[in-house]
């Protein structure tokens, strides 16, 4: 279909084996980390974390040169038939549609899946016009979302640089905070204690000396030298987190095994055991040539008191100051991750509603919480874990 005058061909595609790694990889930037590579995507379409009965329909999108030879930009995109794994709350809107007569799902998700990870959303091809071809994706995907008969579509966690694209085209914002660690060169742990205030310096102290009195011990295990043995441990360890909270794991043992074999660079293990027996696990996704580190699951098969925060944080900000990792991003939501020394980061979404009736309702609920959200940061930054002298926010 013809999008604008310089004919740019949008097709959708049901699975990224439909084109090459070569053609997907060539258009992500290399700042954008390793959750939009070609091996970590199609990873979850071969090993059933996305695609048929999971909820999450696979439809990228892809934009071609006017001759159709050259793949010159993308978005990831799924049909969503719920609103799980996706870590941006739209329950409230399904069901005041629900409530109205119409259908809010399926709706249109450009998102990394159960990944709440700021990034492109919109890949342009080096060399190309990216305004141009930004323009064309959003427009496009309007045009299929009216089509279809589909509510809405909500881009999640995009760069801030993608955000003016977006408003032209009509979407609506949608703040959201995350907890982020900074390593401001720090030589050691202590070094980075030493910049909290004193009550959480001992707290952290303190959670760290019950662990080690339970004669706890650490392997830290990078994905090259990973196991087989290492990865099943994981994944009961990971399966067990959801089994406790009542749940079934968004991930398939072979989705992780399969990261071991084409990602392994980007793996770090973090294994706990107890006299010989390993007890509990946390994965970090790396991307040292950015110097970012990303925490990604945890779970344990014995309860020790602060087990959790040693394994997946205090472990965690070691290896980053050991390896010089700036920046450290622990997930979604947390308060609890202040107390730890990570700090509140202000992230956006963007969503385009179809109906127009219910997009002026939806506006006015995210101009009312835009305040809450502003108010919400304010509040935080007044129990900064750090000392007063370093408080940046």
């Amino acid at each position: 279909m013809a999008l604008n005058k310089q004919e740019y061909q949008l097709e959708v595609i049901e699975s990224l084996a439909e084109i090459s790694a070569r053609e997907w990889n060539s258009l992500v930037p290399d700042d954008a980390g390793p959750f939009l590579s070609y091996a970590f995507l199609s990873a979850l379409e071969r090993c059933g974390c996305v695609g048929e009965n999971t909820g999450w329909q696979v439809a990228h999108l892809i934009l071609k040169s006017p001759n159709h030879s050259e793949l010159v930009g993308a978005m990831p995109l799924y049909l969503k038939q719920h609103s799980y794994g996706e870590f941006v709350f739209d329950w409230s809107w399904a069901q005041a549609y629900e409530q109205h007569g119409l259908l809010y799902y399926p709706k249109a998700l450009c998102a990394i899946p159960f990944t709440p990870v700021q990034g492109p959303r919109l890949l342009c091809a080096s060399g190309q016009d990216s305004a141009s071809i930004r323009t064309a994706l959003l427009a496009g995907l309007k045009k299929i979302v009216t089509q279809n008969q589909l509510s809405s579509v909500h881009i999640l966690f995009p760069e801030q640089s993608e955000i003016s694209s977006m408003l032209e085209q009509g979407f609506m914002l949608r703040d959201s905070v995350q907890f982020h660690w900074e390593n401001n060169h720090y030589q050691d742990f202590e070094q980075f204690l030493a910049v909290l205030n004193m009550k959480r310096r001992k707290n952290i102290r303190r959670e760290r000396a019950i662990v080690a009195t339970q004669k706890v011990r650490f392997a830290h295990i990078p994905g090259i030298e990973t196991s087989t043995a290492d990865w099943e441990f994981f994944y009961q360890c990971y399966a067990n987190t959801y089994v406790e909270h009542h749940s079934s794991p968004y991930l398939t043992k072979a989705f992780f095994t399969e990261l071991a074999a084409t990602m392994p660079e980007n793996l770090h293990l973090i294994i706990a055991s107890k006299d010989g027996q390993s007890i509990a696990c946390s994965l970090l996704i790396v991307d040292k040539p950015n110097a970012k580190a990303y925490g990604r699951y945890w779970g344990a098969i014995e309860h020790i008191d602060c087990l959790h925060f040693e394994t997946a944080y205090y472990q965690a900000i070691e290896y980053c100051i050991r390896e010089n990792i700036q920046i450290f991003e622990g997930g979604a939501q947390g308060e609890h991750k202040m107390a730890r020394g990570f700090m509140p980061t202000t992230l956006h979404s963007a969503h385009w509603i179809a109906d127009p009736q219910f997009s002026k309702a939806i506006k006015l609920f995210l101009e009312r919480e835009h305040l809450g959200i502003a108010a919400y940061v304010d509040e935080l930054s007044e129990h900064s874990p750090l000392k007063s002298s370093t408080v940046a926010l």
